[in-house]
Formats: C-alpha cells, structure tokens, sequence
C-alpha cells in the first residue's frame, strides 16, 4: 500500500514524541524522521515506530484515522491515573511548603498558609483519582499551584483584598483523558496564583526535536525532489 502525506505526518509526530520522552537520541530521531518523510509505503513506515510505543496507548496502525498524540507533558495521562495518595495536604506557617516533582495528589487536597507560602506543581504528578479538588486557603501569605498546558484545571476561588487564579499561561490543547482538577477556596489579604508552564526540561527537549527535524527538511530540500527515489522503487517493488 502507498503511503499518504497524512500517514508520513502521523509517524514523524510520533517520532517528535518519542525524542521528547527521551526514548530516542537525537541521531536516531534524526535518521528515522528523514526514511518516514522518503517513506513511499507503508511497509517502510512501520518499521519506524514498531519499538516505540504511543504515550499511554499502543502505536495508532498507520492508515488509522485517529488524530496524532498530543506533544510533551500530555503524554501517558492514563498512566499518571490511580495509585495511593502520598499527599493529602500542606501546611505554612511564617514559613513555606512545596509539593513538586513524582508524587501522588489526593483526591482532595488541602494546602493554607498564614504569613507563608507554598508551591503546587502538578507538572509530573500523578493524580489518585480522575476527580481531583485542590483546596488553597491563605491569609496575608502566598500560594502557587502550577501545570502543564494540557491538563484541564478549573478555578474557582474567591480573593478577598487579595486575588485567586492570577497568572500567565502558555497556550495549550486541553487533553481529552487528562484528570479534571478543580481548585477552589480564598484568599484573605493574600494571593492563589494559578500557572500553565512546562518544565525546563520539556522545553528542551521539544526544541531539540523541532531544531532536528528542520535540519532533516533542510537536507532533503538540498537533496532535490529525486532524493532516495530509487530506495522508494525498490521498495515498491518489493511491496508488489
């Protein structure tokens, strides 16, 4: 079977994932990512993604139709679902608290801080359950609670001569299977900051992959439209 461009796009979008999570070195991405935009079929396709797993799910065939994974801290939400608690909640008095990193949020979660503060960071937590309520309470202190562009998060929070939900935010796609985490409460002569920010080194790693792929366009543009046109013959050939 010949190959679309749509199904050259899909397994390059799967490649991009794959550097991203750090299953491929960048020579590997490299390689594969500049066979799949040569790829005339799809028995040269395959083989690019057989060991590589989509995040959370198994590899969509290549003739599926179902969208490509969405990039980064999406990825593998299924996964980060379920499991025991290891924090239910966090407390600052004329001093500070942080939750961040591989842990375990509760159900529900209660954070205060009174002349203190404390930083939530949902970005490479897993969650107990698909349902999550993040309590903040503050008074003449601060909290922040931060997470990745796709996870959807309602705010809910009342400021009372101070503010709730403040912040800047990355753009980003909500995805469809992430947790729905809703954090509510108030903040008394205070602040509840709430931020959408990837990690620094996610941000790394999607630029090292967009860098690789535009030097693999450069070199196929320098290449010429007839580059690898005799491996797309054999290739074809061998399908027949």
């Amino acid at each position: 079977m010949r190959a679309s461009d749509a199904e050259r796009e899909r397994i390059a979008e799967l490649l991009r994932e794959a550097v991203a999570e750090g299953r491929l070195d960048m020579d590997e991405f490299d390689q594969r990512l500049e066979t799949a935009y040569k790829a005339r079929t799809h028995g040269e396709l395959e083989p690019l993604v057989q060991d590589l797993p989509a995040p959370g799910s198994a590899v969509a065939p290549v003739g599926s139709s179902a969208p490509a994974p969405l990039r980064g801290s999406a990825a593998n939400w299924p996964a980060r679902i379920g499991g025991n608690a290891t924090s239910k909640g966090a407390f600052a008095f004329w001093g500070g608290f942080n939750r961040k990193g591989r842990w375990t949020v509760a159900r529900k979660f209660t954070a205060f801080a009174m002349w203190g503060g404390g930083e939530i960071d949902l970005r490479e937590a897993n969650f107990e359950d698909r349902e999550v309520v993040i309590r903040c309470f503050t008074i003449m202190g601060g909290l922040h609670v931060t997470a990745p562009p796709e996870l959807n998060v309602e705010v809910r929070g009342i400021g009372i001569m101070g503010g709730f939900g403040e912040g800047s935010n990355e753009d980003g796609e909500i995805a469809p299977d992430s947790p729905h985490v809703r954090i509510t409460g108030f903040a008394l002569m205070g602040g509840v900051g709430v931020e959408r920010k990837r990690t620094k080194a996610e941000r790394r790693r999607l630029k090292a992959a967009e860098e690789a792929e535009r030097e693999a366009r450069r070199r196929r543009e320098l290449e010429g439209p007839d580059g690898g046109a005799d491996g797309g013959g054999g290739s074809g050939r061998k399908e027949l």
